[in-house]
């Protein structure tokens, strides 16, 4: 599928999808930058619709499809966005969500209309549930959430406001969160056309490390099971085959976030830029606070990919501060 990555199409999603999406939200404060010893800005696509990034992914890739019911698998934020893009588009949706997935996101998925089926991850993989499923509904069409061309493209664009935003020579390091890759990729892709000297950096959670694993052996590692970290978007065991060839020769290095420096992240977050988010919207800023050296003084941009986390959640770590 990397082949149809071409740039003419990836121009063509960029002329197009805007008219479906909400720019992103560029970001700083004096106190952030003070609490991070950097020159921070955060793209925050809390108030995308849906509350993440997911649905440029989700819209770019459903708006071609012909048929009329979608399945998917997903945490959440992808299950929200594709319920939401079928909603608009006239579809019908089932989202397969692991059991212990966010309550308020399960809660949104069926307002947009979309079915949820509750599945065990602990004992079957979301692939079985999947093939399962398809082969009960031949007809219906599965919603990849990263490991295809329309969702790395849909993704793109916001790459594309990113360097647009900066410009030559505006930004040094750009830090985004990896889970299945959709949206590194998109990132990558994004960055390669408009500012090829810009470092990406990827972030995962050190519970779910599949991606930093992949990067130091040169070939996708798969974890035995789903990570249970509180970065719910990245509670994928490996990254897609298509994110893979794209991040293997795009980025160079993973930072592996522990625990308790994505809950440090969100507390950070709330207090030094009055934003509220989502564990995996706070990774990038848990990078920066599990290896501050490399940033100290240095031009970033923060990806925040989401803003949808469970109010019990949130108070929770807020309580930790």
């Amino acid at each position: 599928m990397r082949e149809q990555l071409t740039e003419e199409y990836i121009r063509r999603v960029w002329d197009e999808l805007p008219a479906f999406v909400k720019p992103t939200t560029f970001h700083s404060t004096l106190l952030l930058n003070q609490a991070l010893d950097a020159d921070v800005t955060l793209a925050s696509e809390t108030l995308q619709i849906t509350g993440s990034f997911k649905f440029r992914a989700a819209y770019n890739l459903l708006r071609e499809v012909e048929s009329d019911e979608v399945i998917t698998t997903s945490s959440g934020n992808f299950g929200q966005a594709v319920a939401y893009a079928c909603m608009l588009l006239g579809k019908r949706c089932t989202v397969m969500m692991p059991a212990n997935s966010s309550k308020s996101k399960q809660a949104n998925i069926r307002s947009y209309d979309g079915e949820v089926l509750l599945i065990d991850t602990a004992t079957k993989s979301r692939q079985l549930y999947t093939m399962d499923m398809l082969a009960d509904h031949p007809d219906a069409f599965y919603a990849p959430p990263y490991d295809h061309y329309r969702v790395v493209a849909g993704n793109s664009t916001l790459g594309r406001e990113i360097f647009e935003h900066f410009g030559p020579g505006g930004i040094d390091y750009v830090l985004c969160p990896i889970g299945g890759g959709g949206l590194i990729s998109g990132i990558i892709t994004a960055r390669d056309i408009l500012a090829p000297d810009v470092e990406i950096v990827g972030v995962e959670p050190l519970l779910g490390n599949d991606a930093a694993q992949s990067l130091r052996v040169g070939h996708i590692v798969t974890l035995d099971a789903e990570p249970q970290t509180m970065a719910d978007g990245t509670r994928t065991p490996s990254v897609g085959k298509l994110n893979w060839e794209i991040i293997k020769g795009g980025l160079k290095q993973i930072i592996e976030v522990p625990e308790e420096k994505i809950a440090a992240g969100l507390q950070t977050l709330y207090s030094k830029a009055n934003l509220k988010v989502e564990p995996t919207g706070a990774l990038t800023t848990g990078a920066v606070l599990t290896q501050p050296e490399q940033f100290k003084g240095k031009r970033v941009c923060l990806i925040v990919s989401g803003g949808n986390v469970d109010v019990d959640v949130y108070m929770r770590v807020l309580g930790e501060e």
